[in-house]
């Protein structure tokens, strides 16, 4: 019985865990509407905080955006369906921050 406990416990704590290492990676930039990737986007992870930044070939893409600008900053938590989110802050925030959630293991950022 002890040994079911230390699997539940390690599993649930894998679960919770960070989603990936902090440092800097680029992701495919996509849209939910087109249902379809546009473009890349940087990523930089510190712990839990996220910032999302605009590449060259994004800024291309999308009227008014620049290199370098920020798409999206906050922290990473999971929604209710278990996707990994940004939330501005720590507190609760309303559902639609759920139509900006990332696909670590295809390293996609999708966006409405």
């Amino acid at each position: 019985m002890k040994y079911l406990f230390l699997l539940f416990l390690l599993v649930g704590l894998h679960s919770n865990s960070q989603p990936i290492k902090s440092g800097t990676y680029i992701f495919k930039y996509c849209d939910i509407e087109y249902n379809k990737c546009l473009s890349t986007c940087k990523i930089v992870v510190k712990g839990y905080s996220i910032t999302v930044y605009a590449t060259k070939e994004l800024a291309k893409a999308i009227t008014g955006t620049s290199t370098g600008d920020i798409i999206k900053k906050g922290i990473l938590t999971k929604n209710k369906k278990g996707e990994w989110i940004i939330k501005d802050s720590k507190e609760k925030t309303p559902d639609t921050e759920d139509i900006h959630y990332l696909n670590f293991r295809k390293r996609e950022f999708w966006r409405y």
